[in-house]
């Protein structure tokens, strides 16, 4: 049986991927990247906003026409299967099988289930255990990034509870996975030749909490900078009221781990971070950032953060403007509110017209332009390192990343070199041009003035 996985949304669903991918392996099963002679697609859904529900659902419609080729089982796995599992076999019959957040380590259980059926329509299966059962997989699983680094997702779930999401909903309270098998993970990880580590989790610094009784993401980021091949450690996702001086400490000491943080702040006005439901408020996020650039100088700051929010007016965006050209993240992204049934924000009074919404962000992501342009051109002449990940034959460049970009989200480093560098290789590079996001520089040691 060959098997294709279609992974949507975040990397924290493609560290499941991954682990699915690794079960399936082992089990005898030949994945394949070519959907024309699949006999199984998994599509591992996303459903956190309106625009992630529809591409999901597309996915699976698109998917489900192969049935009429060589495809004998379609199954839907992630956060959209785990929310609408009730209702999706009647707005989706193409799909087999549905496998909740929490069960993914049961794929093979299912696929069986599916041959033993012999794809009995009216035996559809649904395998959604509790949202807060913690999956495990014993197995290795299946590095896809094609590159040299990889995500380790270190929790499940989270306990927030922020009025506009509904991720605790779908995937349960945090779980903290224990350490002992992260560092078995992540020299699987080395081993394989990843070189750069991003720990993900839906809030990583909370870390440990559930199982030890205590914050120990300080001491796993230490206990994976031990491990041989490592290079590069990076940290996403990390709540600004969880932010100890402890960690603020590591960044300054610990080689390893890159000067970047992900931060998402959401907004920074006090009136909307309380309806939100946020645990912070504008003061606490200008202390973090501010203790931050005091013990880290070159510290690289990304946020997210969302317009349109019921009951958010033209002074607080202003406000917010005014924010972020204050304190300038390196990296800044945007999402206009999306109302999300089942949040409680769904219900708020005062809900922000979309085009306002779309204007606001457009003015934010405007502004943040100008800033990113003045960040790199203030790294011109400088020398970074940067880890290459590819070459692009059309421009005659490698292609890399210093530390203050993440993979897939961030900007780029196209180097000039006249000799081969190896994907993986972290290598010095001398900044000679900017743009507003990505920058060009030249192999330092052929550098010459």
């Amino acid at each position: 049986m060959k098997i294709l996985m279609v992974s949507l949304g975040c990397d924290k669903n493609l560290c499941d991927s991954e682990a699915m991918l690794g079960l399936l392996h082992s089990n005898g099963y030949y994945i394949t990247n070519d959907e024309n002679e699949a006999d199984i697609i998994i599509v591992n859904t996303c459903s956190f906003i309106k625009d992630a529900m529809e591409e999901s659902i597309n996915t699976i419609i698109e998917m489900s026409k192969l049935k009429d080729k060589n495809l004998k089982y379609l199954i839907a796995t992630g956060c959209l299967a785990q929310r609408f599992k009730d209702e999706m076999f009647d707005e989706l019959p193409e799909v087999d099988a549905i496998v909740g957040t929490s069960s993914f380590d049961k794929i093979i259980e299912v696929i069986k289930e599916l041959e033993a059926k012999e794809n009995n329509s009216e035996n559809r299966i649904v395998k959604s255990d509790d949202i807060n059962r913690l999956a495990t997989v014993d197995t290795n699983k299946i590095i896809t990034s094609g590159t040299f680094m990889g995500y380790l997702k270190i929790a499940e779930g989270c306990d927030k509870y922020c009025t506009y999401c509904v991720i605790p909903h779908i995937r349960g309270r945090y779980r903290s996975v224990p350490m002992e098998k992260l560092i078995k993970e992540a020299e699987y990880m080395a081993k394989s030749g990843i070189k750069e580590l991003v720990l993900v989790a839906q809030e990583t610094t909370c870390y440990g909490m559930d199982l030890y009784g205590e914050k120990k993401l300080v001491d796993l980021i230490k206990e994976i900078a031990l491990i041989d091949g490592i290079e590069w450690i990076r940290l996403m996702y990390c709540y600004p009221e969880e932010i100890t001086d402890d960690l603020i400490d590591l960044f300054a000491e610990e080689k390893k781990l890159c000067h970047y943080i992900d931060m998402p702040l959401q907004h920074c006005e006090d009136s909307i971070l309380k309806r939100m439901g946020r645990r912070t408020d504008k003061q606490s996020i200008i202390n973090v950032i501010e203790r931050f650039r005091k013990k880290v100088p070159d510290m690289a700051f990304r946020t997210s953060l969302i317009t349109g929010f019921p009951g958010e007016t033209e002074e607080e965006h202003q406000s917010l403007m005014e924010f972020i050209n204050t304190y300038e993240f390196d990296r800044l992204g945007v999402f206009t509110y999306s109302r999300e049934e089942g949040t409680p924000a769904y219900n708020f009074d005062n809900q922000v017209d979309e085009e306002l919404a779309d204007r606001w962000r457009n003015e934010i992501m405007e502004l943040q332009q100008d800033i990113s342009y003045d960040k790199n051109d203030e790294l011109v002449g400088t020398v970074q390192k940067v880890i290459i990940e590819g070459y692009s034959s059309e421009e005659d460049v490698y292609v890399g990343r210093t530390f203050r970009d993440a993979p897939n989200v961030d900007g780029l480093v196209f180097v000039q070199c006249n000799y081969e560098l190896i994907s993986g290789a972290i290598v010095e590079v001398k900044i000679t041009e900017s743009a507003p996001y990505d920058l060009i520089g030249v192999i330092q040691d052929e550098f010459t003035e």
